[in-house]
C-alpha cells in the first residue's frame, strides 16, 4: 500500500511538473494607477491559488476558534449547574 502512495504522489508531481514546464510564458498583471507585474505564468498561478487557499484557512481558523469558545462557556455553565441524580422511572406493568 505504501509503494502505491508513493506511486500515486510521482504521478501527480510529474503532471503538475508538466504544467509548470508548459507554461512558462511570460505574462503581465496590470493594476491600478499603471503598476504591472510580469511574471512566469506558473508563478502567478501558484500565487494567486496561494493566497486564496491561505484566506480560506484563516475564515476556517476563525470558525473554529468561535466553536472553540462556545464549548468552553457550555462547559462552563454545565459546571456551574447544580447536579441532580434523578433515578429512573420504571413502567408501569399492567397484567
Amino acid at each position: 500500500m505504501r509503494y502505491l502512495w508513493w506511486l500515486a504522489q510521482f504521478l501527480v508531481f510529474l503532471m503538475l511538473l508538466g504544467f509548470a514546464l508548459h507554461n512558462s510564458q511570460i505574462v503581465s498583471l496590470r493594476y491600478f494607477l499603471g503598476y504591472e507585474w510580469q511574471a512566469p505564468l506558473i508563478l502567478m498561478l501558484l500565487v494567486f491559488f496561494s493566497v486564496g487557499a491561505a484566506l480560506g484557512a484563516l475564515a476556517g481558523i476563525a470558525h473554529i476558534f468561535r466553536l472553540r469558545r462556545e464549548i468552553l462557556l457550555l462547559k462552563k455553565e454545565l459546571r456551574n449547574r447544580p447536579t441532580q441524580i434523578v433515578a429512573p422511572q420504571q413502567p408501569d406493568m399492567v397484567v
